[in-house]
């Protein structure tokens, strides 16, 4: 991690995404979708300075109008979510396409920091993962083949995405896919190559991965591969409750396991302080991941940004 923190309390740039009002990845949650421009125009009045994409097509495609909206908000293009089946060796052709293909647009909009192509596993399309989300055992995870085939692919797609646009790939680990549990991440990192992948780190994802709240731990053992982090809480007595009671992922989601910044089990003023000790100068993301219609994304965005200046303001 590079950069410098002044002042007598952290100074953390903090942005937000299309997902903390609905707007996911996944096939089924399309419906009743926040337009981009009234979920931008939220974002901005709560106190962000920066989004991601959001699925493709969700904000526009054409740079010049993109660039126009996020100018006329004052907002940074951070990153956007690429999710690709890296599984099957079949899928990494498309995906690189896809992946080069959002890669073209954020250069195009790309100020200070650059931002991230945030790759992903296809999340939320095997059945077995998507149903042990949270609870993942060994035997659910991929063989020693599949997991060559597996980062295959992500190194092609971030050495592709590097050389046509500059750009950096931050892999996302998420729950419901095949890099979830602490030591799926591990796996994933050791068999990548460092100039190509990096990590975003996921203190939600994280925390309902490994089955406990120490993010901290996760921040600490993969530190020399995080570049890129998301804040996200998870509400453990939550997730408990899908354990106990065999929730799938999306279940889980509407029962509120991602939930308000400090309303779950993820220390964050520790969080922020290890940041701060190590000197990270990029953005930092808040994502509260729901369904389309779920919640109140305006008013959880603006206690979002109001709790984290809290603990900044201490």
């Amino acid at each position: 991690m590079s950069g410098a923190v002044t002042g007598k309390a952290p100074v953390f740039r903090i942005g937000n995404a299309p997902c903390s009002w609905g707007t996911l990845e996944f096939e089924g949650s399309k419906s009743e979708q926040v337009p981009f421009d009234r979920m931008l125009d939220e974002l901005a009045e709560a106190g962000y300075t920066g989004t991601e994409l959001g699925d493709w097509g969700y904000m526009p495609t054409d740079s010049a109008r993109l660039k126009s909206e996020l100018d006329r908000r004052a907002l940074v293009m951070l990153g956007a979510f690429v999710p690709v089946a890296l599984k099957d060796r079949a899928s990494h052709n498309a995906g690189i396409d896809d992946a080069l293909k959002v890669a073209r647009l954020l250069a195009a909009v790309r100020s200070d920091p650059p931002p991230f192509v945030v790759l992903a596993d296809a999340n939320g399309t095997v059945p077995a993962r998507t149903l042990n989300a949270g609870r993942v055992t060994p035997e659910l995870g991929l063989s020693a083949a599949e997991w060559r085939t597996f980062a295959d692919g992500a190194n092609r797609i971030g050495r592709a995405v590097q050389a046509e646009t500059g750009l950096r790939t931050a892999f996302h680990h998420h729950c419901a896919g095949y890099v979830e549990t602490p030591e799926e991440i591990a796996r994933f990192l050791d068999l990548t190559d460092p100039d190509a992948i990096g990590l975003t780190f996921d203190t939600g994802h994280f925390a309902y991965g490994a089955g406990n709240s120490d993010v901290i731990q996760g921040l600490e053992r993969f530190k020399d591969r995080i570049q890129y982090v998301h804040l996200k809480d998870c509400q453990p007595e939550v997730a408990r409750q899908a354990r106990a009671q065999n929730w799938d992922y999306f279940e889980a989601l509407r029962h509120g396991v991602f939930c308000e910044l400090g309303k779950g089990g993820v220390d964050f003023p520790a969080v922020l302080e290890w940041l701060k000790q190590r000197s990270y100068a990029g953005y930092l993301l808040v994502e509260q991941d729901v369904l389309p219609g779920m919640g109140t994304p305006q008013e959880s965005a603006l206690r979002n940004r109001e709790y984290l200046r809290s603990i900044e303001s201490r």
